[in-house]
């Protein structure tokens, strides 16, 4: 008995140690790593920087490990067997920018488990030793520390987990089902769209009314003026801006359900675009694949599916529609090769484009606009002709063919303002004093006062990617929007980072004065990398309802930018609730100012024009987050009516706060309106 005892002891004894020698170590760098998500156009690399250098933190060494940059996740699915995740972490060395800075974290089934504190350049790595017992689900993230994102190189050295089952395996982000939150348009007519609309004196006016309900609709404006005709079946107005000053038109829509009014204000005078325009473009669609046939179809799907209803009102083609030259290898398409200009030097567009007048008149006849882009430099950004000393003769063409929207994208003008032709006339960047913020000013500048003098209402897009700190001068140049930094195209998990740098301009942000962060892209977007075919992007569903919230909130403009051939329900449902848009429409034209709560949570606070105030809870943490909105911090008093934009939803009455649990990259959008005044 005593002998088996002992026996007893020795085996149980031995069980642990047995549990010690079953455990091994997997190294980070031998898992399948094409799941890292991060920004940038650039892959992640193994065992060395991401510039391609040996891993260095603070001045040490590592043989393995991955050189990424901020922002990067990387998941992993588990067993819960898994004892231990241990790294080295920090900036690399040959990041290249001195304030370089920061954050790693890491997230167990929806909990912080360890966090860096900001790291900075230079600074010794940090040691990570986190206990995973039980877990099942792991994220590695780095964050910037703050919004700049420029060089921010980061290094998990020596990464390996200590594991007693199965490997770590390496995963997407968690799945989301796609959720349609906005209520079906009722049967009851609605008008929607902005309530100012600015035109010029003189010019073609052309205007449809955006209403939702049951068709067949009839339309009516009372006190419009004598120069304008309104169509009663469509609800599109045409005809001339009338004289200046403010005409204050009642719009009436009604069918077998109902009646609806509302109050749209004409002013007539020097500026358009007096809510941020709103339409669909091309480019991260189609490329330069795009043809008349596509820009008329585009035309067809935003009436037949209800975009135009909710004010969508530009159809605004992108870059390729002119000529490349004959030895271009960015279009092999024969089709787009040729000429650039005739022998009076207008410009000529490639075949796919037989005739730009009757294009536009299609879209015209639809009620809604019609855009157009081309560089101040002799060549477009893809490659093809651009306006480069045709600027006056370009601009009156574009309005002959009956255009209503110029994007002006920068491009190869940087070339000849760096000294490229000699004999330009036009402002060098540089100076002896350095950066020369004229030189950004001049083509833009030039263009601008073209398009004032035409007879014609021409919306002008500055693209330039934030250059010269725009946002300070483009309405000065004649601009109405311009592009605050670069495109968002392959970088998509930028949008909150975009929109709270959007926010630090918000004082340019203004009627006829709007900061543009790019494109709405959802639905079925194409490959930015290489042009590819239109596949469904990247975000969950919870993404693109952020994006457009941030957008919104930003008073920004909201151009779609996907496939209209392959609208769903769910994307439509995003793109096309009228509440949610009207925070972006709203007169007073404000960009939401930011409220910080913590590291991944803030508030986005926008004014509106009626005194109520539109709130965003958001969150851009990687696991879900309680997030309060106080009515200190939105700025308002005693019992407010908290609504649910997305749901078209009055929550109910709160005094001081409403809190809610907001999701992974999430967005709660809520409306509050004084209950006092509120029967």
């Amino acid at each position: 008995m005593k002998k088996h005892i002992i026996h007893l002891i020795i085996c149980a004894a031995l069980i642990p140690l047995a549990a010690a020698r079953a455990a091994e170590t997997v190294l980070l760098t031998q898992l399948d790593l094409s799941h890292l998500h991060f920004e940038g156009w650039a892959k992640p690399k193994t065992d060395q920087s991401f510039n391609g250098k040996p891993l260095s933190i603070g001045g040490q060494k590592f043989e393995h490990g991955i050189g990424t940059r901020a922002l990067s996740t990387l998941w992993l699915e588990m067993d819960g067997r898994s004892e231990r995740f241990q790294a080295s972490v920090g900036v690399d060395d040959a990041a290249g920018y001195a304030a370089a800075a920061v954050v790693f974290s890491i997230f167990g089934d929806g909990k912080k488990l360890w966090e860096s504190g900001v790291m900075t350049n230079g600074q010794p790595a940090r040691t990570v030793d986190v206990r995973l017992k039980g877990v099942r689900s792991l994220l590695l993230m780095v964050d910037h520390a703050g919004e700049n994102n420029k060089f921010n190189h980061a290094d998990w050295a020596e990464p390996r987990f200590v594991v007693s089952g199965a490997k770590p395996r390496t995963v997407n982000a968690p799945r989301e089902e796609a959720v349609i939150l906005t209520p079906k348009p009722p049967r009851e007519p609605r008008l929607n769209g902005p309530k100012v609309y600015g035109c010029r004196p003189g010019n073609p006016f052309l205007y449809r009314i955006p209403a939702t309900g049951e068709r067949p609709m009839q339309f009516a404006a009372e006190a419009l003026p004598a120069s304008l005709h309104l169509d009663p079946t469509n609800g599109i107005i045409t005809g001339t801006a009338p004289g200046r000053g403010t005409h204050t038109v009642t719009l009436r829509v009604k069918n077998q359900y109902g009646i609806a009014t509302r109050t749209l204000k004409i002013i007539s005078g020097d500026t358009l675009a007096l809510t941020p325009p709103m339409g669909w473009n091309h480019w991260y669609a189609h490329y330069n694949r795009v043809t008349d046939a596509m820009m008329r179809d585009a035309a067809d799907v935003m009436v037949k599916t209800g975009m135009a209803d909710v004010g969508y009102a530009y159809v605004n083609i992108d870059d390729c529609w002119m000529n490349a030259p004959e030895d271009a290898k960015r279009s092999p398409d024969p089709l787009r090769v040729g000429p650039f200009r005739d022998a009076a030097g207008n410009i000529l567009p490639n075949k796919h484009f037989p005739d730009m007048r009757a294009m536009t008149d299609y879209i015209h006849a639809q009620g809604l606009k019609a855009g157009i882009y081309t560089s101040p430099g002799p060549l477009t950004c893809g490659g093809f002709c651009g306006a480069y000393q045709h600027e006056e003769q370009d601009a009156r063409l574009f309005a002959e063919w009956g255009f209503d929207f110029l994007k002006y994208d920068w491009c190869s003008y940087g070339h000849i303002a760096q000294g490229g032709d000699p004999k330009a006339k036009v402002i060098p960047l540089w100076n002896k004093a350095g950066p020369n913020l004229e030189a950004y000013k001049y083509p833009y500048r030039l263009m601008g006062g073209i398009l004032e003098k035409l007879p014609r209402d021409m919306v002008f897009n500055l693209c330039q990617y934030g250059l010269g700190d725009v946002w300070k001068w483009g309405a000065e140049v004649g601009g109405h929007c311009w592009r605050t930094a670069g495109d968002l195209g392959a970088e998509l998990n930028r949008i909150f980072a975009v929109a709270l740098k959007n926010a630090e301009y918000r004082e340019w942000s203004k009627p006829g004065s709007w900061n543009d962060p790019d494109y709405i892209q959802i639905g079925y977007i194409g490959d930015a990398r290489n042009n590819g075919e239109p596949k469904p992007c990247p975000l969950t569903p919870t993404e693109q309802y952020s994006f457009m919230s941030l957008w919104c909130l930003s008073a920004a403009p909201l151009f779609f930018s996907g496939d209209l051939s392959r609208l769903d329900e769910f994307t439509l449902n995003v793109l096309c609730n009228p509440e949610v848009i009207e925070v972006d429409q709203d007169s007073l034209g404000e960009c939401a100012r930011v409220v910080p709560l913590t590291p991944e949570t803030f508030l986005m606070v926008k004014k509106l024009e009626d005194g109520s105030q539109a709130v965003g809870l958001c969150n851009r943490g990687e696991v879900a987050a309680s997030v309060v909105a106080k009515w200190s911090d939105v700025g308002v008093a005693g019992k407010q009516i908290v609504r649910d934009l997305w749901r078209q939803k009055d929550l109910g009455k709160y005094d001081g706060q409403f809190k809610a649990t907001v999701p992974r990259h999430g967005v709660v959008l809520l409306r509050l309106r004084s209950a006092i005044s509120t029967k």
